[in-house]
């Protein structure tokens, strides 16, 4: 096995209200990208709590992402950043 060193920091918003306060996690000038599974986030309500808490940015959605994603799937999602140029904010 080769050496090398993994650094993975994530930040996790828990409890109440929570989802309001991804805005002040992601820079002003920033396009974001949600990912998401399937229809349950919309029947939910979390998609649009999260599309309105990023009133203001620039925001594209990707869909339909199974558990454990084939390469295509991804390569779908990749796509819609090219054609968005989306900047990913990955802190």
């Amino acid at each position: 096995m080769r050496n090398f060193e993994f650094k993975n920091p994530t930040k996790i918003l828990f409890g109440k209200n929570q989802i309001e306060n991804i805005k002040n996690e992601i820079p002003k000038d920033a396009k974001v990208l949600v990912l998401y599974g399937g229809g349950s986030i919309k029947k939910n309500g979390i998609y649009d709590q999260v599309m309105a808490a990023l009133a203001g940015y620039e925001v594209s959605a990707f869909g339909g992402i199974p558990a454990n994603p084939e390469y295509t799937v991804l390569l779908e999602a990749l796509k819609v950043i090219k054609e968005k140029r989306s900047r990913i904010y990955w802190p």
